[in-house]
């Protein structure tokens, strides 16, 4: 049956989805006789509806799979859904549903939205992180943790969000806000639980050598600085008068002789016996009270306006013997380091600001010549390398040497030590809302806190609850889930009410694909040796830290407690960051009025169109302004290749891409399209396969169509010419069969093929087709350009010569000029050298 004259998407697409679905076109097994590959989408929150930028996300996903697969892979593609955490709860609490209900409903939604765009999933291994079989595993693992130690529980000052009633981690706090609704942080002391990152620390920034040149080079930085690692000293100063002492942590040891003041953190644990008593002890409380309230992450930074105030003691320089005042300061911070500085204003930009603002002496230990520096005429601190002075007997000592002398003399007089710190802190997982997985311990009073017993699991989240308009979780207030008992003596217990950070589901989600419906453990060794690690990761640079640290971090752990083959050390080998979908300039929000719905674009133009527009309109890891006459173009380009086709089928037939042959490209026309198909083959490989730039991969196949265009009617009058149109279109069919599958498989099948587009091996390029007979040479004139001349690919250098300079314009350059040297670069150019 012939294809109707008008292109009518929306038929032909759904008519190919159903045909996927039905036959599970793209599930996938364990197969060792083949090459795996598994490509992942970073996993989206199940919003409601998809929007551009997911659509642009699992474009490039979906184009990488469907390419591999014709490549020869096995490949594992599958999609799940990230579906606990405050998004979902809050959503939920504004249209007065419950958080599940709300949550499988736009699954379903969204599910429906992801099949129509063509996605080839392997829906068999679909996940959702909020039901129970999903998150009994996890609590498996804090069971394991807790056993181990890995998790921990502990009183300090935490990140709070007064609108989202929770807690924070670090990495959620951006410029003192909180990540999810931009309210300002507040400091709250609260009992959490806390797992070891830092026990990792050394591991995660050694191992990201392994990442480079798989991973964009922005994202290792980004993790290698929140890592933090810093390799310096441990030194003792000893309170005057006192048998307590303060240790501080510090990556400049060769400027411990200049140290004229101490700074503790408001939340050391000296400081409130420091000030107790003090003539000012008011005020100091008061400092303290107002530091605690600030943004840690604020606290650090270096546009903070620094303030502190004196405690009254002293502490004495372990080299010195001098008195040191010690002081408070807003900018030091109890968790990192020791949360306690030495201050060497002549040689450390923050301590010297501190010092002018408060008037506290200098004292210069390193000058660039080893002569005295006078720090009245200091206008900034000296922070360049150079000779140390005032400094006893390391004097004169140049003060990188100086650095492992002082360090050597601390050791040997028992006053400090060589150290490693990292500024990344152990990852705070308690959540104090309703909408996560429940924390598997209990409170007894006679046993202290105990865990659940594994055969006990999953403690599932109850859903008979009605969350609180003001977000505050229902969990502690509802009796049946609290109350309970102490799996050790029996007697009454009650529950942990806080549950786990959402950021535990998506740090282990891409290893329960592997074996996502095992109901009797998360996965197994063969599952995940075989598929791990993952070999292409997509997704959105803002996860650089956050979740692909976390996942990172879950992938070692996991593997020391044996659930991971020791061989998987990292769980993403390749990882591409994909820019954002702008529209005017500014990213789409509901808001600001721009934002473009993926169902009505599929719905006007289809989903090929929409796929193809979004990989054509820049290179994936740059942002795109969405472009209505972009779109509109791709649309253009189909409808021409919907004709293309028409005209041509009445004269082609079914022939495998790029098979026609030599002997048939019997016409210049024959051969320069035959010789343009296994061009367009090796550039659409190599921009797919190894650059991932499916625009230029598209504006090839675009050349392609259009170069069999302009020499169809010539081809159509003889076999041989048939043959080469032939071939063109299925090379044009297949290329573009993994940007547009579903238009390329109507094609193939009314070609007569009984296989699908998908399952054919991707075209390759003959060496002896891309052989040009005719080639321009480029002609120079002492190494200008003044002509161009066409030859045979065969001919000879002195042949290539005389053509060159009997070319005419060749000649008439030439008046008057006596030729010298003439030099010939066969097959690209001829330079004459005259004067």
């Amino acid at each position: 049956m012939a294809l109707p004259n008008r292109y009518d998407a929306e038929s032909i697409e759904l008519k190919w989805q159903q045909f996927w679905s039905e036959n599970h076109s793209f599930d996938c097994e364990i197969d060792k006789s083949r090459p795996k590959y598994y490509v992942l989408e970073m996993f989206p929150y199940p919003s409601g509806n998809i929007h551009m930028g997911h659509v642009r996300n699992y474009s490039i996903g979906d184009v990488v799979a469907r390419f591999r697969r014709m490549q020869g892979y096995n490949v594992m593609h599958p999609m799940g859904w990230d579906a606990f955490g405050l998004p979902a709860e809050n959503a939920a609490i504004k249209h007065n549903i419950h958080p599940a209900s709300w949550t499988y409903s736009n699954i379903d939604n969204m599910r429906k939205q992801l099949k129509r765009l063509g996605y080839s999933y392997d829906w068999q291994r679909e996940v959702a992180t909020c039901h129970p079989k999903y998150y009994k595993w996890e609590q498996e693992f804090f069971l394991k943790w807790l056993e181990k130690g890995i998790v921990y529980r502990k009183k300090a000052p935490q990140n709070w969000c007064s609108n989202c009633h929770t807690v924070l981690a670090n990495e959620q706090v951006e410029d003192g806000k909180c990540w999810r609704c931009s309210t300002l942080v507040e400091q709250k002391e609260l009992t959490q639980w806390f797992l070891k990152i830092t026990d990792y620390a050394d591991e995660l920034i050694a191992d990201l050598k392994k990442l480079e040149g798989g991973w964009p080079d922005r994202v290792l930085s980004m993790q290698n600085n929140w890592i933090g690692k810093s390799i310096g000293a441990e030194a003792i100063f000893k309170l005057e008068n006192s048998e307590k002492e303060i240790k501080i942590f510090t990556t400049r040891p060769d400027t411990i002789f200049g140290v004229t003041f101490m700074t503790l953190a408001p939340e050391h644990s000296l400081v409130d016996e420091l000030i107790k008593g003090a003539k000012n002890e008011t005020e100091l409380r008061a400092f303290i009270e107002k530091t605690r309230n600030m943004d840690r992450i604020a606290r650090q930074s270096e546009t903070l306006e620094k303030e502190g105030m004196f405690t009254g003691a002293y502490a004495i320089n372990p080299f010195t013997g001098d008195k040191v005042p010690v002081w408070i300061g807003n900018f030091v911070l109890a968790e990192y380091g020791t949360g306690a500085v030495m201050a060497v204003p002549a040689h450390d930009q923050r301590d010297f600001d501190f010092a002018k603002k408060y008037a506290i002496p200098m004292k210069a230990v390193i000058s660039v010549d080893g002569k005295d520096l006078d720090v009245n005429t200091l206008e900034c601190a000296y922070t360049e390398p150079g000779i140390m002075i005032n400094s006893g007997e390391f004097s004169g000592t140049p003060n990188e040497e100086g650095k492992a002398k002082i360090i050597a003399a601390l050791e040997k007089n028992g006053c400090g030590k060589k150290t490693v710190n990292f500024r990344l802190r152990d990852w705070n997982i308690s959540r104090q809302r309703y909408w996560g997985a429940p924390i598997p311990v209990v409170y007894c009073e006679e046993c202290g806190m105990q865990p659940v017993k594994k055969e006990d699991l999953p403690v599932l989240l109850p859903l008979d609850v009605k969350t609180h308009e003001d977000g505050r979780s229902p969990l502690p207030t509802c009796e049946n889930f609290v109350n309970t008992v102490c799996p050790k003596c029996g007697k009454p217990a009650k529950r942990e009410t806080d549950t786990m950070d959402t950021f535990v589901e998506s740090s282990w989600y891409f290893a329960r694909y592997t074996d996502a419906r095992n109901e009797e453990m998360p996965f197994s060794k063969e599952a995940l040796s075989y598929w791990l690690p993952v070999d292409q990761y997509i997704g959105g640079v803002e996860h650089a830290i956050l979740h692909l640290l976390y996942a990172r971090f879950f992938t070692k752990v996991l593997r020391d407690l044996g659930y991971i083959v020791p061989e998987i050390n990292e769980p993403f080998a390749n990882l591409l960051t994909q820019g954002m979908v702008l529209k005017d300039g500014i990213k789409m929000s509901k808001s600001k009025g721009n934002v473009v719905d993926p169902t009505e674009m599929i719905s006007k133009y289809g989903a090929d169109t929409v796929r193809l527009f979004c990989l054509f309109a820049a290179p994936p890891e740059r942002d795109f302004d969405w472009s209505d006459a972009g779109i509109e173009g791709s649309a253009r380009f189909l409808q021409r290749v919907w004709r293309l086709y028409q005209e041509l089928r009445p004269y082609i037939f079914a022939m495998n891409p790029c098979s026609s042959t030599k002997e048939q490209a019997d016409t210049t026309e024959a051969k320069n399209l035959r010789l343009r198909e296994h061009s367009t083959v090796k550039k659409v490989s190599e921009d797919i396969g190894n650059r991932y730039q499916f625009n230029t991969a598209i504006a090839a196949i675009m050349e392609l169509v259009n170069d069999t265009f302009a020499v169809k009617e010539m081809l159509i009058q003889n076999e041989n010419g048939k043959a080469i149109l032939s071939s063109a279109m299925a090379t044009i069919i297949t290329l573009l069969s993994p940007i547009t599958p579903h238009i390329c498989e109507e094609f193939w099948q009314d070609l007569g093929h009984t296989n699908l587009v998908g399952s054919v091996a991707w075209p390759t390029y003959k060496e002896e087709a891309l052989e040009k007979d005719i080639l321009t040479i480029v002609i120079q004139i002492n190494g200008k350009l003044r002509g161009k001349v066409d030859a045979p690919s065969a001919v000879s250098k002195e042949e290539l010569e005389k053509l060159a300079i009997n070319e005419p314009n060749i000649q008439k350059h030439l008046e008057g000029l006596t030729i010298r040297k003439v030099i010939v670069i066969p097959g690209k150019l001829v330079n004459i050298v005259a004067n």
